[in-house]
Parts: C-alpha cells; structure tokens; sequence
C-alpha cells in the first residue's frame, strides 16, 4: 500500500496514506519488542508492559470496552460495573504478560519452559498420538499459548497451526518466522497454496497434532452456540477435521499460576454416532463452547477476549 503525499489525494487515497503509516508503526513497533525487549532484565520487561497494561485499560479503547462487555457476560451481568472494570485491569495485565513473554520466548531456555509449566490431562493427548492417531488440539485466547506449543515441541510433537494473514505483509512475515522458530509448522488463515484444511487434514492422517485457536470465528460462517447463556459464533474448523479424519478432538483451557504457566487438556470430544456431518459438527462445537465456559469462569482474568464473540455485538 502505498502513501501520496500530494494536495490532490482523494478521501481513499488519504485512507491510503493513513493506513500504509499506521501499517509502518505497528511494524516497527514488533520489531522493537523482537529486538530491545527481549534483551531487557526480565523484571524491567514486566514492570514496563504492567505499566503499559495500566496505561491502556485507563484509556478505555475500543478493545478495552469490548473486553469488559465479554466479561460482564462471563460473570453473568448485564452492565459493566466495578467489580468487572477490577477484573477487566487485570485481564490487561495479563494480555500485555502475554506479549511480553512472546517476546522475550526465544530467550528462554528449554528447562524453563519445561519446569515451569504446571500441565493436567496431557497424558491421554500423548497416548492418542503414540497410537499413530492424529489429535486436534482446539484452544481459546487464554494465557499464553505459545509457551504451550513450544512446551509439546521440547517434549518431541511437532505442531502445525494456523494464524490470521496480518498486514502489512513484513508484520505476518515477522510472527511465522517466530513461531517456526519454535518449532512450530504455519499456516496462513488465507493465502496459502490449496486450502489450509486439506493440509491440516493431511498432517492428522499421518497422526500429527494441529493446534487451532477456536474462540472467536473470523469467517462469517461460524457454528452459533449458546456461550454464557447467549448466542455467539466459533469456527467449525477444529470439530470439521475431526468428523473428517477421525482425529480426537481434545479441548485445552490455559491460565498464569503465578510466574508459572498453567494448562489442561480435557478430555475428547466424541464424534456422535447419530446425525449427518453438519449436525455432527455442531453438536461437537457446542460441547467445545461449554468446556471453553468452564476454563474461562475458573481464570477470567486470563481471557484476552479483546474482540467481538457474540452475535449481538456482530
């Protein structure tokens, strides 16, 4: 995208402009976190981003009004008041941990990332690919997934995973370079040579494990399912490979204990025996929404829930 820099622009030609520097910003600003904050004493880095965090949630943005929209939902009230702003700081200062440890990730070592996860329910997703069957392992934007992916990757699964194409295209270029180098293997949301579910539904055939992020729908052409008592939408994609491969489909909430990382993986999701293949995946996608209520009720604070996730607000 390309900015004009003379007096005769038009209003799209302005939008243009403003975009492409906006684009520039943010890319730089990554690049600054990739580079500076990750070299930084870890104690600086995380009174810098809880300050950041703060600085934010009193700004009260868009993304912070949202978050404590979704929160309110999540306590079961009908307005924003004091008890979910309290809780909506915290939930900043737990998004902005996640961007911090993102960050620095590369620096730490395997022992730490090792020793210092506190994980449940594991045992069942390394049977099932030990079996030779692949797994989908279907997460929502709780704690910090990465350090969990890059955990399986020390503990000898490799991963693919999938993640939304971001402008500008030296941004997405940035996060697939970080994540391979975790060991992960990537996928564009969009852009990729054939579909992304043909190679998810490769890497499962041959009893690899996919990891997707599965709490909010980026399509338009989500499952809706009741979440919290009100209609929302989530992608069919992790419930769709599972009827079609006949992978497992297992659940994973994560959470911060402390300086620790805290992740469970619930058990399968069956595929029903009854029904056609859209009412399968439905069905699958709605036990999906009721575990992910579960793990969000019991560590609210760690949902980094910034968009939109319910049909009233779409």
């Amino acid at each position: 995208m390309t900015a004009h820099a003379t007096g005769s622009d038009t209003t799209g030609g302005r939008r243009s402009a403003a975009a492409a520097l906006r684009y520039r910003v943010v890319d730089t600003g990554y690049l600054l976190g990739w580079t500076i904050v990750r070299k930084l004493p870890e104690g600086a880095a995380r009174m810098i981003f809880t300050r950041l965090a703060d600085h934010t949630w009193r700004r009260r943005g868009r993304g912070v009004r949202q978050l404590e929209k979704n929160l309110s939902r999540v306590l079961g009230k009908d307005a924003v008041d004091d008890e979910v702003r309290r809780l909506s700081k915290e939930a900043m200062r737990s998004y902005l941990r996640y961007w911090m440890e993102a960050f620095r990730l590369p620096e730490f070592s395997r022992d730490r990332i090792v020793s210092d996860m506190r994980i449940t329910g594991h045992e069942e997703l390394f049977a099932i690919l030990e079996s030779g069957r692949g797994a989908v392992a279907a997460l929502p934007h709780m704690g910090n997934y990465e350090q969990a992916g890059a955990w399986m990757v020390h503990m000898g699964q490799p991963i693919t995973t999938v993640v939304e194409r971001l402008e500008p295209e030296s941004l997405f270029k940035r996060f697939t370079a970080f994540r391979e180098a975790l060991g992960f293997e990537i996928l564009a949301h969009t852009g990729s040579e054939g579909t992304v579910f043909a190679r998810l539904a490769r890497r499962l055939r041959e009893g690899r494990m996919v990891c997707l992020v599965a709490d909010r729908d980026l399509t338009e052409r989500g499952i809706e399912v009741e979440f919290f008592g009100r209609p929302a939408r989530m992608p069919p994609g992790p419930a769709a490979l599972a009827v079609q491969t006949g992978a497992a489909l297992l659940p994973v909430t994560l959470w911060y204990e402390g300086r620790h990382w805290g992740v469970r993986v619930h058990e399968e999701i069956p595929v029903p025996d009854q029904g056609d293949k859209r009412s399968k995946i439905q069905a699958m996608t709605q036990q999906l929404a009721h575990v992910y209520e579960k793990g969000i009720a019991a560590h609210p604070q760690d949902w980094h829930m910034l968009q939109r996730v319910w049909v009233e607000d779409l």
